[in-house]
């Protein structure tokens, strides 16, 4: 049975970012702790958002932890929760990318339970585990890609290694700014790459099994909104008006997929663990035709003519060019042409592939992937 809930309060616009003071008060906020990272410092908008909060004796009191990994793990949000104790803060606000927001999401758990962050995580079963008595929380993000400000679930790496999936309707953000402003100085290499991300998570979204049609006409208008502006968005970052349709799409793409996603997010999650270096939102640009080539030859995708659906939300002939499309685009992007190129080899698939078959998306895959059928994903992408 699908469960089909559209709960968070979401406010897009240029200017979004001047509602915080009020949404902190609105969501019974007193002392946030701010969760960020070094980039987003660097660029200006903590100074922004610190703004954003008042000025004089009327500023709202606040805490801030900066020092986000790119790929958040269990060491940072232990570092995070130690300033959310020791400054009395009682609750988020996530400023960033995915990283930054995964991050305050699991610092919004390990405030309020406790134990091992894996003890919350979803393969582990421990998604009931999380309970409403964590903090309020409020998404600003500064890239359009993960669409996490609009989402349940969050990734971060644990102490064991793995890089594992925590989704509860509790970690759902109170709200949502979205500000395409905070995008305006976003370089292009990133901003093709979370775009990508967003791309794929709308694509994805659209494949897998689960029944949901609100998310299926909401993955569906996003990845036609993404497909037509990522390319204005990557050669021109003052663009106002495809940074705004990117930012939807990034939004759009993780509301739709409550439904569920696929192999792309297993690949690219298990990959992420096993080289933390490496860009989620690159991993899944790079995936997604290998993977569009195995799910053509699901039932379901090939009934409801899903990949016709999306060829032609992109403008394309037919569901055939949709694989060539994507090399292209990631081509034109200046994104790299292969898992070789980020120095992935042979050598790592034995690793990637346990960790994609255990991985939360590998069930709703329209297609089961085996792991003969994962290596071949991984060689079709090298």
């Amino acid at each position: 049975m699908s469960q089909i809930l559209y709960l968070t309060n979401i406010q897009i616009d240029f200017g979004a970012l001047q509602l915080l003071a009020s949404e902190c008060e609105r969501t019974g906020m007193r002392k946030p702790l701010i969760v960020t990272d070094p980039g987003v410092k660097a660029a200006g908008l903590l100074e922004r958002a610190v703004a954003a909060l008042g000025t004089g004796a009327g500023a709202l009191p606040h805490a801030v932890f900066d020092q986000t990994p790119s790929n958040p793990t269990e060491a940072a949000v232990r570092a995070a929760q130690a300033i959310y104790e020791q400054q009395g803060c009682d609750g988020l606000v996530a400023l960033g990318g995915g990283s930054a927001i995964d991050c305050a999401k699991g610092v919004a758990i390990a405030v309020a339970h406790p134990g091992p962050l894996k003890t919350y995580a979803t393969i582990e079963g421990g998604s009931p585990k999380i309970t409403d008595r964590v903090p309020p929380l409020i998404a600003i993000p500064t890239t359009a890609g993960t669409g996490s400000e609009v989402a349940r679930g969050a990734i971060v790496i644990v102490d064991d290694g793995r890089k594992l999936g925590f989704h509860s309707w509790h970690l759902m953000p109170k709200t949502a700014l979205l500000d395409p402003e905070l995008t305006l100085g976003l370089p292009p290499l990133l901003t093709a790459a979370t775009g990508m991300d967003a791309i794929a998570h709308c694509m994805e979204t659209f494949m897998a099994a689960p029944f949901n049609p609100p998310a299926d006409g909401i993955a569906l208008d996003g990845l036609e909104r993404g497909w037509a502006h990522i390319e204005r968005a990557t050669t021109n970052g003052q663009d106002r008006d495809a940074r705004l349709h990117m930012m939807s799409a990034s939004m759009q793409g993780a509301m739709a997929f409550q439904k569920g996603l696929g192999c792309v997010h297993s690949l690219s999650h298990s990959l992420g663990g096993v080289n933390p270096r490496l860009h989620h939102g690159t991993l899944n640009a790079l995936f997604l035709p290998a993977v569009i080539a195995f799910n053509a030859g699901a039932a379901s995708v090939q009934q409801d003519r899903r990949l016709e659906r999306m060829a032609r939300a992109m403008g394309l002939a037919g569901a055939a060019d949709l694989g060539p499309a994507i090399r292209d685009m990631n081509a034109r992007l200046g994104l790299p042409s292969g898992l070789a190129a980020l120095g992935v080899t042979e050598a790592d698939f034995d690793r990637v592939i346990t960790g994609a078959l255990a991985d939360h998306c590998h069930k709703t895959n329209p297609r089961l992937a085996s792991a003969d059928d994962y290596r071949a994903m991984l060689t079709a992408s090298l």
